[in-house]
């Protein structure tokens, strides 16, 4: 699992992004569980995902952020990545944020594609 904590913040709200790859859907679902076995980010107030699996296609979840899962499913999509799960987690900080949070969620799965690269 590739990992970077503190990504960004923004108003209070905190940004972290996690990966890795999987396989099937019971694959996505135990990535989820052992990402949300740490009380950190089991406690977060979202965990929005998404993955382009090769025999399924892509699945998302947006965790109570909408839309949110879309964008990083977009993402995947033109960086051609199967069978990778990416999350985007967020604290939330008390402020609405608005149409900044599809940036900062833009922000964090590219932080997420490029220490991926380098890696």
């Amino acid at each position: 699992m590739l990992q970077i904590v503190d990504v960004l913040r923004d108003r209070g709200s905190r940004y972290a992004v996690s990966g890795g790859s999987v396989v099937g859907r019971a694959g996505v679902e135990a990535f989820l569980a052992e990402l949300k076995r740490a009380k950190k980010f089991a406690r977060a107030t979202h965990n929005t995902w998404a993955c382009v699996l090769s025999d399924e296609g892509p699945v998302k979840g947006d965790d109570g952020e909408a839309g949110a899962g879309a964008v990083i499913m977009k993402m995947l999509e033109r960086a051609e990545l199967r069978d990778h799960i990416v999350v985007v987690t967020r604290w939330y900080g008390g402020v609405h944020l608005g149409g900044d949070r599809f940036a900062h969620v833009v922000t964090a799965v590219r932080a997420y594609l490029e220490a991926r690269a380098s890696a």
